[in-house]
């Protein structure tokens, strides 16, 4: 632990074009209309962009880039590694066609023992500028856990929020899921390699992307709110698989929406809040 401390502090800076192609193919995921240049990218549209570009050479076996050496990630030992929440803050909308600098700085790591056994929690702040004005601030956190133990049981999804004002099913499919991956450059093979996910990682299937229900989440919250949503907090507390249809849900709650992602069985999966 004393070793990965040291890279607290640790800064990587990224530039990149917000080109209309690439937000032409977002939007042809979507099922959304296609923007040109000069339209402001839909909330969370960014992950898209940015995304290291590793050789085969590089990659671990989950099929994310090898942790520690030059990279912005420690060398964190534990094999798994979950999106597990953030936090977003939309200063300024970022515009298609403009160039946009990416600064990711290591703010904290911590060590925890929780009911499947070791976790790292790696906090990351990225800030998202054009020239000299933030566009957006996200805290991002990243657990790393050990692998399942042949014995383990499930966990036990939390209870979600009730009284709903919208809910909405959403059936997961292959190629959503496959051009997704492709599209924010994500080679976790949960997403696409069943027997990887189901052998290796003990999931029940494959695993339907955190930050894409994060994103389904924050269009739900700026439908009830009836404007764009400037903060967005959220946190993944149970997998959701790209073989069973799940549910999404919002509610007002005074000056905050409350939006949750339901597991088929009445879990919560997602929890966010947005303002």
């Amino acid at each position: 632990m004393t070793d990965l401390m040291k890279w607290i502090g640790n800064s990587e800076t990224n530039t990149a074009l917000i080109d209309p192609r690439q937000a032409e193919l977002m939007a042809a995921t979507f099922d959304k209309q296609v923007l040109k240049i000069g339209d402001a990218l839909p909330a969370c549209w960014h992950w898209a962009w940015f995304n290291a570009a590793k050789p085969h050479s590089e990659l671990g076996r989950d099929g994310h880039p090898k942790r520690g050496g030059a990279g912005l990630l420690p060398p964190v030992e534990l094999p798994r590694r979950m999106w597990a929440g953030g936090e977003l803050e939309f200063v300024k909308p970022i515009i298609i066609g403009r160039e946009i600098t990416k600064t990711s700085t290591i703010e904290k790591i911590a060590e925890k023992t929780g009911s499947t056994g070791a976790l790292c929690i790696v906090t990351v702040l990225h800030e998202l500028s054009d020239g000299d004005d933030l566009c957006i601030s996200e805290k991002q956190n990243l657990v790393f856990r050990e692998d399942p133990k042949p014995d383990a049981a499930k966990a036990t999804p939390p209870v979600p929020l009730e009284g709903a004002e919208i809910s909405r099913d959403i059936t997961p499919d292959p190629v959503t899921m496959f051009r997704y991956s492709a599209l924010t450059f994500n080679g976790h093979r949960i997403h696409y390699d069943v027997d990887y996910a189901r052998d290796v990682e003990g999931y029940d299937g494959l695993v339907f992307h955190a930050p894409l229900t994060a994103t389904l989440l924050i269009e739900l919250a700026s439908e009830i709110a009836g404007k764009t949503i400037s903060n967005f907090k959220y946190r993944a507390t149970s997998p959701l698989f790209g073989h069973e249809t799940f549910s999404i849900h919002g509610k007002q709650d005074g000056d905050t929406i409350m939006v949750w992602a339901q597991t088929p069985s009445g879990g919560q999966a997602m929890i966010g809040e947005a303002n």
